[in-house]
């Protein structure tokens, strides 16, 4: 476990002004890294953690990082908090073997995190689909899906202060759909199911606990894999993957759907870079954000292998436009806003560290701050949705 010296006093924060508090919790794999451009299990791995990080200060920082199962595998959208900043939901799509700890075989497990414990633990751990990948909570902070990749299902979890239960499977597909992430719209009433195994976006209604697969899926790109829906309300973005996750070196894409008005629809892609493992919609429902690899995680000597890149997109009139872009770290993955969007906080995989970058109107910069964690974080989330 590690626990920073502020640990305690930040407890006595979050419990005392659960409005005012800014946190952000990071989903860290320590089985995996990159060594020499290829994705390789730790023969010695490291335990999987959870971090939190405290965004009041003047600059992030770590509050503490407990034993937490976690992955890599699947979309960066692996971990979720409630809007009441109470508990956090950490997936875990693999596991190591217990009979061979060379390999890995697919987990089930869904861990439910008390924030507001000194320090924060693990409370409950609930059986899910096989795969568990994306987990989204939606705004009431009354329920959460799970995409379980290796299942073709949606999990349904009603959560009710620190309870957590599984209350309904909604069936996407085959198990080799591929659902990756799982995602509500701000007004709770849908949700959006990425299918990286055969290019489908489906659209889910939520009735209470009750949450139906519509007749209505939607064609956003190659792959589309990350999904995030901006919290003001009227569209949400998409990232497709591409053809492959290797980097095939082709430019990949991110697609704008447009939430204002049923049927829902894809209305704009745009190109960003090859392998679009990530996005994220800012606060203020202005912008978006990319993470690219352009084969970073490939071998340094590969002629397909360029700089990982954060991509600003400006979203506006159901159209978007690249304004801006900053390097990162190899193998990248999750990214987390403040909650005035000016203050991103990305996951370097490979580096174990998470950078912080600063957002203008039409810019992005490195502030070349590092935070460093023990394990690599594979997944960012806040519990940010307007009040």
């Amino acid at each position: 476990m590690r626990l920073t010296p502020v640990a305690g006093l930040f407890a006595a924060a979050l419990a005392a002004t659960p409005a005012l508090a800014q946190i952000v919790v990071s989903g860290n794999d320590g089985k995996r890294t990159l060594i020499g451009g290829v994705n390789t299990l730790l023969r010695e791995a490291r335990p999987d953690t959870v971090a939190v990080l405290d965004l009041n200060g003047a600059e992030p920082r770590l509050v503490a990082e407990i034993p937490v199962p976690h992955s890599v595998v699947g979309p960066p959208q692996s971990v979720a908090v409630t809007p009441d900043e109470r508990l956090a939901l950490a997936t875990s799509a693999e596991r190591l073997d217990p009979n061979d700890p060379s390999k890995t075989v697919p987990d089930n497990r869904l861990s439910v995190i008390d924030l507001r414990a000194n320090p924060p633990r693990v409370v409950r751990t609930l059986e899910v689909g096989l795969g568990p990948s994306g987990v989204g909570i939606n705004p009431a902070g009354t329920l959460a899906l799970v995409a379980n990749r290796n299942a073709g299902t949606v999990s349904v979890i009603r959560l009710d202060g620190m309870e957590a239960s599984v209350v309904g499977t909604v069936t996407i597909g085959p198990a080799t759909t591929g659902t990756s992430a799982a995602v509500f719209t701000a007004d709770g009433r849908h949700a959006l199911v990425t299918r990286d195994n055969d290019s489908i976006v489906s659209v889910l209604r939520v009735d209470g606990n009750t949450v139906t697969k519509l007749d209505r899926d939607m064609t956003a790109g190659v792959r589309p894999y990350g999904a995030s829906p901006s919290p003001r309300g009227g569209w949400a973005v998409v990232g497709n993957v591409g053809r492959s996750a290797n980097n095939t070196g082709d430019r990949d894409t991110v697609s704008l759907i447009d939430l204002s008005r049923e049927p829902f629809r894809v209305v704009d892609t745009v190109a960003v870079g090859s392998t679009t493992e990530g996005v994220m919609a800012s606060p203020d429902g202005r912008h978006a954000v990319a993470v690219v690899h352009n084969g970073s995680s490939r071998p340094n000597d590969d002629p397909l292998r360029a700089r990982a890149a954060i991509v600003l997109i400006r979203v506006e009139e159901g159209r978007m436009r690249v304004v801006g872009e900053a390097r990162i770290g190899d193998w990248a993955q999750g990214m987390a806003f403040s909650r005035n969007g000016r203050t991103l906080l990305v996951g370097n995989m490979a580096d174990r560290t998470i950078g912080v970058y600063e957002i203008g109107e039409d810019g992005i910069r490195d502030t070349n701050r590092r935070i460093e964690l023990s394990s690599g974080p594979a997944a960012l989330a806040t519990g940010f949705w307007p009040r």
